[in-house]
């Protein structure tokens, strides 16, 4: 069975989210007749209603939060509350890490918890499914808070969701297995001066070309990755490694067959 993910936004980093340089929506994963919202950012609902064709948040199945930061839960609440009519339908499974929902920086509501059919709290390298889609995540990534990337299977393709992370070489064999894989690409290069704690080209070139996909795509950028111009660093890269490689914008389909 066919699916597909749309890449509703693909900003990274506070400068372009704070701007808008790009939209901070999350993406949209169809398998198995399945619509679920992968880490819906700031703007997330909004851009679900002016996608063409639109997205009906209310029959959205599930949400999934790879980890708490708001780029990447800022929408969560809001599209419960849609998705459950206001509560008046009970459905809907919510799949994230412990930290989003306990502590200090949890970012789930409260009551809207109890308008959901089903919450999944999301551990290292353990599989999940919703009903006959199934997933698993990744090793821990090494990342200011608890964080998980995905690998999802659709039509019979491994598509996996590496998200935000320092580059670690456990990074490269919990993904082997990936038949597409998305990276968060956040900056150009590594800031010598500083430990941050995202991927940059050199870590993307190091990943991709050790798993050597069918294809990769780079996605969420931050203001140094949109001056370096996404599309001309994929076709560069791309032309190095000899493999499909992409850079998501805005709205971008990609169908998966």
């Amino acid at each position: 069975m066919d699916g597909y993910i749309k890449f509703l936004g693909t900003a990274g980093a506070r400068f372009v989210v704070a701007k808008q340089l790009r939209s901070s929506a999350g993406i949209l994963i169809h398998g198995d007749e399945k619509d679920i919202i992968l880490d819906p950012g700031p703007g997330t609902l909004v851009r679900c209603a002016s996608s063409r064709p639109p997205i009906d948040v209310t029959k959205l199945e599930a949400l999934i939060l790879t980890h708490a930061h708001i780029d990447h839960s800022n929408d969560v609440n809001v599209l419960i509350d849609a998705m459950t009519e206001g509560g008046l339908k009970k459905r809907g499974t919510l799949f994230a890490p412990r930290e989003c929902l306990e502590g200090v920086n949890a970012v789930v509501l409260r009551y809207l918890r109890e308008y959901l059919q089903d919450i999944i709290i999301l551990e290292a390298e353990e599989r999940y499914h919703l009903d006959s889609l199934e997933f698993s995540t990744s090793v821990r990534h090494q990342h200011p808070v608890e964080t998980y990337g995905l690998k999802i299977n659709i039509a019979s393709k491994r598509v996996a969701f590496l998200v935000d992370t320092k580059f670690f070489p456990q990074l490269i064999e919990s993904y082997r297995d990936a038949d597409i894989l998305v990276l968060n690409v956040v900056r150009r290069q590594q800031d010598p001066n500083r430990d941050i704690m995202h991927l940059n080209i050199d870590d993307a070139r190091k990943i991709i070309s050790a798993i050597r996909p069918s294809k990769a795509v780079l996605t969420h950028f931050g203001m140094t990755m949109i001056r370096a111009k996404p599309r001309q660093v994929a076709e560069e890269l791309s032309e190095e490694l000899g493999l499909e490689i992409l850079a998501a914008s805005d709205g971008m389909k990609l169908e998966i067959s």
